[in-house]
């Protein structure tokens, strides 16, 4: 993960270094898609998301798009 000040920021950088640029996500989104990814992680009864579980955590986070589509 890397930290950028803005888009804008992403954007140049991406472009200096000839890649695409990728998803962005605010702090409070990285947050709780992190609070949601790994809430029971610990647990003894833990299971791996599946495609459609995972799809509703990104949805509920607003993150949507071909990056997040899972295809």
């Amino acid at each position: 993960m890397l930290l950028f000040r803005s888009e804008e920021h992403v954007r140049r950088w991406s472009e200096r270094r000839g890649n695409s640029m990728g998803a962005t996500l605010t702090p409070d989104q990285v947050w709780r898609l992190a609070k949601a990814w790994y809430e029971n992680r610990l647990s003894p009864d833990w299971a791996r998301k599946t495609p459609d579980q995972a799809r509703a955590v990104f949805d509920s986070i607003g993150l949507v798009g071909a990056f997040w589509a899972m295809t």
